[in-house]
């Protein structure tokens, strides 16, 4: 394949991308701004104040101490275990069981940190008032009580009370199922005489911004669905600006690689949602219309809260059994959701039967080759023809050098008469690019793919090949820097790419053939930091490539002599 084919696979992948946003995408955007437009304009502005809940607490300690300090009730199930603050009633520190912090340790993932830590991550739930409204309400200070048990766990829920003597009763039930789900009620008894209006809110605060992968590939930062509109704001841009939105239904929280703080409003009650930053980053909802109690009576507020490791069947499940639109893109599967979604439900398949991801990627290559097998031979009986015809190429190039368009037209009834399509040679590159993006993005962003092993050196199938030529793999006691740590699969598969192009015709200028002959060392390097998995695809099917090609062109003969 020659230079021109390469800029013709690649314009044309680009084109191919391109023209599904336009031809899907756009649609769906004008959709979408449709329904922004109609909802917007059957809205009226919300009266319902701002959630000014600040975290007023000194950032000094260390977690430890601010979990030892503090009045607590302890939670657990199969998945989370973790505790809740009795000061403000904060959801400030859990621990998910079944994650290792790293390969080879045996401390667990914890991701939520009391307030009063440097990196401060917790929910609250609450009521507000308007500013005419006088009445003392509960606040991240507030001491509450424990009504009854003490442990929260799947089949008992635990009730917090607080009474502001001044005729009001709140009460927090709070019910934990066995993943990642707390159902939060809140109640207001009103003893008083006189009739009120409160309205419910949640928030999640954050103190910092944390570490991020900060790749296109890859949302992490503030995400919610309004009305049917996903939205994704980054740190930066809510460092810059409040955003605010208004909707009659949706979610809304802060999303991690492999982690996930949301809240779920009340079903038929619309809110208001922002994500800001004021002393720290802020994702809540207050609901527009109050609560009004009357006097002797009691109303009742819900909220959702996950606090979840981004599990596929997890999500997908919550979404469909607690009816939350559009919870499943809180994964991030991208603009070839359509794609990638079902590659990971075929290759988790294949892992619950093989028990090893590194297989489960081998089976998905060989099915690729052999679903495109067809398609390949076509291709590689057309290369294999034009690497034969490269001797008549150049005596025509060389009798027709003064006359372009003579030599064009002798070049093209050559491949008339030997049915060859000079451009076929760019098929099996553009049969690979989407399945090479789709589980790129599965091994990038699945949860599952996280910590997996394959077979020897590689235990983490979502990370970059540990082992470094530079220092013998390992045989040097020596670690190199991060730009030179070059794998033995990433060698492998530039090896296996060096092989399947020297089976490919021979470009005829000399500068081009230079270029092509550096083109797998280029690769190796750019590849070499992908996650292992990735690598493990290219080179597996690089040798069913290279297999496929040397049959074909050992079969293959042409007319001219």
């Amino acid at each position: 394949m020659d230079l021109k084919n390469v800029i013709f696979a690649i314009a044309l992948s680009f084109a191919v991308l391109f023209g599904w946003s336009v031809i899907f995408e756009t649609p769906k955007i004008e959709e979408q701004k449709k329904i922004q437009q109609k909802t917007e304009s059957e809205k009226q502005p919300s009266s319902a104040p701002s959630v000014n809940v600040e975290n007023t607490k000194n950032v000094s300690i260390s977690r430890t101490e601010a979990i030892k300090n503090s009045k607590r009730v302890n939670f657990e199930n199969e998945n989370v275990k973790g505790s809740i603050a009795l000061k403000g009633a904060l959801i400030d520190d859990i621990t998910f069981k079944n994650y290792n912090e790293a390969i080879g340790s045996d401390n667990k993932v914890t991701y939520l940190n009391p307030a009063e830590t440097n990196e401060g991550y917790f929910v609250e739930t609450g009521w507000a008032a308007s500013n005419l409204e006088k009445i003392k309400l509960p606040n991240s200070e507030t001491e509450w009580q424990v009504i009854g048990n003490n442990k929260l766990t799947k089949e008992n829920p635990i009730v917090f009370e607080w009474d502001n003597k001044s005729g009001l009763v709140f009460r927090k039930k709070i019910e934990l199922d066995d993943k990642f789900l707390f159902r939060v009620t809140q109640e207001v008894k009103n003893n008083s005489s006189n009739k009120i209006a409160l309205y419910p809110y949640a928030q999640i605060s954050r103190n910092q911004n944390p570490d991020v992968t900060d790749f296109y590939i890859l949302h992490e930062g503030f995400i919610g669905v309004f009305d049917e509109e996903l939205q994704e704001d980054s740190y930066d841009d809510i460092e810059d600006r409040k955003k605010e939105y208004n909707a009659n239904e949706g979610w809304l929280g802060i999303t991690d690689k492999y982690w996930l703080t949301a809240l779920v409003p009340e079903k038929n009650q619309s809110f208001k949602g922002e994500f800001l930053f004021k002393k720290g980053f802020k994702a809540n909802y207050i609901q527009n219309n109050p609560v009004e109690i009357l006097p002797s009576s009691s109303m009742t507020s819900e909220t959702k809260i996950f606090i979840a490791a981004k599990e596929v069947k997890v999500i997908d499940g919550y979404a469909e059994t607690e009816n939350i639109n559009k919870f499943d893109l809180t994964i991030d599967w991208g603009w070839f959701y359509f794609f990638t979604k079902p590659l990971f439900f075929i290759m988790n398949y294949l892992f619950e039967l093989t028990k090893n991801f590194g297989i489960a990627i081998v089976l998905v290559t060989a099915a690729v080759r052999l679903l495109f097998f067809p398609l390949a031979n076509y291709s590689f009986r057309s290369m294999a023809k034009m690497k034969i015809l490269q001797p008549e190429l150049l005596r025509l190039k060389e009798l027709h050098k003064d006359d372009k368009v003579k030599l064009q037209q002798e070049m093209m009834a050559l491949y008339k008469r030997e049915k060859v399509n000079p451009l076929s040679g760019c098929l099996p590159i553009l049969i690979q690019i989407p399945f090479f993006f789709a589980i790129y993005k599965m091994l990038f962003i699945s949860l599952e793919m996280r910590h997996q092993p394959f077979f020897g050196w590689i235990k983490d199938l979502s990370a970059q090949d540990p082992t470094s030529i530079f220092n013998f793999f390992g045989l040097i006691p020596w670690d190199p820097p991060s730009f030179l740590i070059i794998g033995a699969w990433p060698i492998m598969m530039g090896a296996t790419m060096y092989l399947q192009q020297k089976l490919n015709p021979t470009p005829p200028d000399p500068i081009q053939a230079k270029i092509f002959m550096f083109f797998p060392l280029f690769l190796t390097i750019i590849l070499a930091p992908f996650p292992s998995g990735l690598v493990v695809y290219w080179t597996i099917n690089n040798i069913l490539t290279i297999a496929q090609q040397w049959v074909i062109y050992r079969s293959t003969t042409v007319k001219t002599k």
